[in-house]
């Protein structure tokens, strides 16, 4: 069987291989107006009634991890999906497979998380599915979760609507989850404490909204990180999107870790930060809101949206050169020499 005919690690981490995938296979199946939008959460009408629908999958190793678990970020993610249409979510659904022997400690442990996570965020978990399969089929716990929201009709946030002249606004550093996640995987410890940033984003998105109607765009950096978002964002908007090296913020032990691993905070997952595409007029009340919040406190504004190269990513660094910031292909890989 030739590797094209099977389905690589790549394929699920977020980059160029599972855009391909998604594309390529799973599009040609199910297209559709609603589907073909490639959102993180759909956009949709019922009557009178705008409404926001996401569904996400989580697996992570180890499931518990410094600042969360499995648990809590499975919430945090389906509720953050959805905020990122400028929806407010209500409603959760759950679901769970979880294999032969995991620990009955362990599993109402991650039900806590999610409960504490649930109502922390303001949404109610409203209906859910428990699988047992034989040891070894699956890696100790997945969950699954599916969110519903509501937003105002005149809302408009998508990843088609970042226009030239934006600014690139981040709520806060990067990296800070998939580091923290590496770093328990390797057994790696730092003088500089890191841990994940995982939270509920509706609150300061909701903020956010309340002292500005130029939000185009909100996407939170999850698998593939910073870059990879930013990527998506300017093949869907058809336009360029210039970031300052130094103005984007990151935690002393993020970078170390980094160094040390060989790898990029700019393709790291984070579980608690935003992306958004804001008016430039606008630019500075917004940002001045994210930091009054406390999941916004280290927010910067990196960059901003360019009618050049239309589609692409580039950097202006530290030293006065540029670089471009390319989709990750697929797994980005610890240096190994």
């Amino acid at each position: 069987m030739k590797k094209e005919d099977t389905i690589l690690l790549d394929h699920g981490s977020g980059g160029r291989a599972s855009h391909e995938l998604v594309k390529q296979v799973f599009l040609p199946q199910f297209k559709n107006d609603l589907l073909d939008s490639l959102e993180d959460s759909t956009v949709f009408q019922i009557g009178e009634h705008k409404l926001a629908f996401s569904t996400d999958s989580y697996t992570v190793d180890p499931i518990f991890f410094p600042g969360g678990d499995i648990g809590c970020l499975a919430v945090h993610g389906t509720v953050n999906d959805v905020a990122m249409r400028g929806a407010k979510p209500l409603y959760l659904s759950v679901g769970f497979i979880i294999e032969e022997g995991f620990p009955m400690a362990d599993l109402r442990r991650i039900l806590q998380s999610m409960k504490e996570a649930a109502d922390a965020a303001g949404v109610q978990i409203i209906a859910g599915d428990t699988k047992v399969v034989n040891r070894g089929s699956v890696d100790k716990i997945f969950i699954n979760t599916s969110g519903v929201g509501v937003m105002r009709n005149d809302v408009d946030i998508a990843g088609k609507n970042a226009q030239v002249g934006d600014v690139v606004l981040v709520s806060g550093t990067v990296g800070d989850h998939g580091t923290t996640v590496l770093s328990m995987r390797e057994g790696l410890s730092f003088e500089a404490p890191i841990q994940s940033d995982s939270a509920p984003l509706n609150g300061l998105v909701a903020d956010m909204m309340a002292v500005s109607n130029q939000i185009h765009a909100m996407r939170d950096p999850t698998r593939g990180g910073l870059a990879t978002t930013l990527n998506e964002i300017a093949l869907q908007s058809d336009v360029g999107i210039e970031l300052i090296e130094e103005q984007i913020p990151l935690r002393e032990g993020v970078t170390g870790a980094c160094e040390l691993l060989g790898l990029d905070p700019l393709y790291l997952a984070n579980e608690g930060k935003l992306i958004a595409f804001v008016a430039p007029e606008d630019g500075d009340t917004v940002l001045h809101c994210v930091k009054a919040h406390p999941y916004g406190k280290e927010a910067a504004i990196i960059g901003r949206v360019v009618s050049e190269n239309r589609g692409r990513v580039f950097m202006k660094t530290g030293i006065g050169g540029t670089r471009i910031v390319d989709m990750l292909a697929g797994e980005q890989l610890p240096r190994i020499c």
